[in-house]
């Protein structure tokens, strides 16, 4: 081969050398491209799974606001606050319209904390919920409203120039520079098919892609449901606090908040009163003009104290016809003031058939007449004895000389019990007893808490606090019959140890599941008997009591235990402790059954009507317990 074929030949080579080079570098630079267009493609997809995350994360959280018992203003507090920390929004809230005497204006409903809140609260002077935001008429804004769309719009400077009419345009213009919000979304709300509010985004993106609006819908929806469970939750707990034919707050309400109060007070050394008022003569209308009238009655004395009571007094229905009110910072001659003032407005108005009622008022003052919420309530119960002894329709100041405490009665009676040897009660149990019912560390509490000591001795099933509710339902019962003072006490503390002769029974008896021979029922029904002779004969300041607790199981119609006493002849007192008894007693599980409904308990007090209870008494009792 020649010179030049060589050459050409190496030529070639060299040729072919830089063709696969090109081509290998061609094909590298490809795979480079595609790496980098897959590095790309991993790197927003991941961005996407990180807010798809977010976003689930921001739902997640709604759902367990949704399944707690929060008010509806934290929920949607915490709603706002998570789509900004947990979605990069800029500012989030959810706004009202309202309507008043001046027109329409847009009212903060939840707002997220954030730089931009916090500058326009420090430049307004006021949070922003506390703010009136001036309604901007747009029939955009509308229509998307109506028909339940979101809404997109860049005019931020524009909404929020309208809507904050005392922020100067520069400060908004600052703000927005500052945080950089260049858009915003308001996503209508609604709640059982109305519109309710809107939630309102701003952003720092000048407008929001579809992934981005198709969450916010699923978002909505999502606070759509929260507000409907919260508003459930609501309403429940204001049911729960609320007596149903007034509308007040109810005993248990009253009770708590009562409590705080006398915390409150002895913090900041100040006074408060309560009034306690019962309805005049509510057992002659329920009788001549039947129970309706007599609730129209309750009603509108209910309608007297709402109108008069300021918007820091706790105002609540006690059960049946008396009302208590708890006047805050108020001494007694504040509450004698605001006592009249409602005296007078109750006899005032008319009432269709009825005519005029009036009522009956007792006033006592803690840090004046009392600093023991129990005695307070008990003198103000006083009070209110004293205006009805005394003609009724008129107003007492509680006086704490006059009290006569049917509970000292009741201690020195279950000292004396605990002291009696034949009695089974354990020692550290009596220990335990006489320790609570030192008269230094007295309250009511502990008074029932022993009354319920007791009847767990020789009744496992025995519910605690029943004693005290009994205590309750037996004052509402003495009230709609009028007792005296003294005839109610008595029936207070027979309502304590009317089953004490039970604790001298076998207990093998008490507990049996199988039905009782006829030995056994007659041996059960000597307890009444055991009470009065045995346990409290001795003690001589429950002598009066006795021959309640010793009738107490004779039925009306004379087949009762243990004198077959019929009709009128049974004490009244007895009467009423029958009917209670029989009431809680069915509530309560038994060895032999179960416990009944409220609802079936008075039905079977019903169906004894005329047999086992006076007709009147039982129902009065139904009245009371249906009202609780």
């Amino acid at each position: 081969m020649g010179f030049w074929d060589k050459l050409n030949n190496f030529k070639d080579r060299i040729d072919q050398v830089e063709s696969n080079i090109y081509t290998t570098q061609k094909d590298l630079m490809e795979v480079y491209e595609k790496n980098l267009q897959l590095e790309a493609e991993i790197k927003e997809r991941t961005e996407e799974l990180e807010l798809a995350n977010q976003r689930l994360v921001t739902v997640q959280h709604i759902w367990e606001m949704m399944n707690s018992s929060q008010p509806l203003a934290n929920v949607l507090d915490s709603i706002v606050n998570s789509l900004q920390g947990e979605l990069g929004y800029l500012f989030s809230c959810i706004v009202q319209k309202r309507v008043d005497n001046q027109g329409q204006y847009l009212e903060l409903f939840a707002e997220s904390k954030c730089p931009f809140s916090e500058s326009v609260t420090q430049v307004l002077g006021k949070p922003l919920f506390e703010t009136r935001l001036r309604w901007r008429e747009d029939k955009d804004v509308d229509f998307h409203i109506e028909n339940n769309k979101i809404y997109q719009s860049k005019d931020v400077l524009f909404s929020l120039d309208y809507v904050f009419p005392d922020l100067p345009r520069k400060t908004i213009e600052d703000l927005l520079k500052r945080t950089g919000m260049s858009s915003y979304i308001l996503i209508p709300l609604r709640c059982n098919g109305k519109h309710f509010a809107s939630l309102v985004v701003y952003s720092s993106r000048p407008s929001a892609q579809e992934s981005e609006l198709n969450f916010l819908r699923l978002f909505s929806k999502q606070i759509e449901m929260a507000i409907t469970v919260a508003n459930l939750f609501q309403t429940v707990k204001d049911q729960a606090v609320t007596d149903g034919l007034t509308g007040l707050h109810n005993r248990r309400y009253f009770e708590e908040e009562a409590q705080k109060e006398v915390l409150r007070a002895q913090r900041q050394n100040q006074k408060f009163t309560v009034i306690g008022l019962d309805l005049d003569h509510l057992k002659h209308i329920n009788d001549n003009f039947g129970h309706s009238c007599g609730d129209i009655a309750i009603k509108t004395v209910a309608d007297v104290l709402k109108r008069n009571a300021r918007s820091i007094d706790i105002t609540a229905r006690m059960g049946g016809e008396e009302f208590n009110i708890l006047l805050p910072g108020v001494d007694h001659v504040g509450g004698l003031v605001a006592a009249e003032r409602i005296r007078k407005a109750i006899e005032e108005v008319e009432i269709d058939v009825l005519g005029h009622v009036t009522a009956s008022i007792g006033v006592a003052t803690f840090g004046e007449h009392s600093d023991n919420l129990n005695e307070l309530l008990e003198l103000t119960d006083q009070a209110m004895y004293s205006s009805k002894k005394n003609g009724r329709n008129r107003v007492t100041l509680a006086n704490p000389e006059e009290l006569e405490s049917w509970q000292d009665i009741a201690i020195d009676s279950f000292i004396e019990i605990l002291k009696n040897k034949k009695m089974p009660i354990d020692k550290s149990v009596s220990e335990r007893m006489n320790k609570m019912l030192s008269k230094l560390s007295l309250d009511h509490d502990a008074l029932y808490t022993v009354s319920d000591m007791l009847s767990a001795l020789y009744n496992p099933n025995h519910r605690e606090g029943s004693s005290k509710e009994k205590i309750v339902v037996a004052n509402l019962l003495a009230k709609r019959f009028e007792l005296s003072k003294e005839d109610t006490d008595k029936l207070r503390v027979a309502i304590l140890l009317y089953d004490i002769g039970n604790m001298m029974l076998p207990k093998d008896i008490l507990q049996k599941r199988s039905p009782l021979t006829e030995e056994e029922k007659q041996l059960i029904k000597t307890h009444p008997v055991i009470a009065a002779k045995e346990i409290l004969s001795p003690i001589s300041v429950v002598q009066d009591i006795i021959p309640i607790i010793e009738h107490h199981h004779e039925n009306w119609d004379g087949s009762g235990y243990p004198a077959n006493a019929a009709g009128q002849s049974i004490p009244l007192c007895s009467q009423m402790v029958l009917v209670i008894d029989a009431y809680f007693a069915l509530v309560e599980p038994r060895p032999y059954r179960k416990a009944k409904s409220k609802e079936e308990a008075i039905q079977i007090i019903k169906d004894g009507i005329d047999t086992k209870w006076n007709a009147k008494i039982a129902e009065e009792f139904i009245s009371i317990i249906s009202d609780d």
